[in-house]
């Protein structure tokens, strides 16, 4: 998994609440090619029904166009499990993802597949989202080791994440790279319910 440490890129306000798992990746968008999976990204919003490009859609735009940092309205990744959502985010190039609340599935799956999700309070996410919009130049810095989010015009938001969740995210690592980090734990364990309950490990 690629390290997290300092993105820096554009950011792409799409306010609306409640963008689903299907509007990000709908289940007809899975079949194709793994690797051209960030093509796919919103194809309802993002094509007609030709396969060309809708100009209203703001991903098309050239001012958003090739964003890597979503600004979402609230309950964002709700509706189905597919992690195939993160997938589409990422094969775009999108890193990152702020919003006031997320869906749960979703939020967990960002995390194992190198997506950042940054959850603020609704007004700041709005005077951010407002900030990108104003701008001249919609870039913006995201630093997870500062907990910073650098606005255009010197603006500069905070943020938090579990600390094990930074960590990760920044050595480049899922769950289960942690996991085996902890090999000399693990094997303790393992002598230890030896002893305790043999009949499980009874072949």
């Amino acid at each position: 998994m690629e390290k997290f440490t300092v993105l820096r890129g554009k950011a792409v306000p799409m306010m609306r609440a409640n963008i689903n798992t299907d509007d990000i990746i709908a289940a007809q968008a899975m079949l194709g090619k793994p690797e051209r999976i960030g093509d796919r990204l919103f194809t309802a919003e993002r094509y007609d029904r030709d396969g060309n490009e809708r100009p209203d859609f703001i991903l098309n735009q050239d001012r958003y166009r090739g964003g890597q940092v979503l600004v979402a309205g609230a309950n964002f990744g709700c509706g189905s499990s597919r992690e195939a959502a993160v997938w589409a985010l990422t094969g775009y190039g999108i890193r990152c993802v702020i919003a006031s609340s997320f869906g749960e599935i979703f939020h967990d799956n960002s995390y194992q597949n190198g997506l950042l999700p940054i959850v603020l309070d609704e007004a700041t996410v709005a005077s951010i989202a407002a900030a990108i919009e104003r701008a001249d130049d919609p870039t913006v810095t995201v630093d997870l080791e500062r907990g910073e989010i650098r606005l255009p015009e010197n603006g500069l938001v905070r943020f938090e994440i579990p600390e094990e969740r930074s960590a990760a995210l920044l050595a480049g690592m899922d769950e289960l790279d942690l996991l085996l980090t902890r090999g000399d734990a693990l094997d303790a364990f393992q002598q230890r319910d030896r002893v305790a309950r043999p009949w499980v490990w009874e072949a």
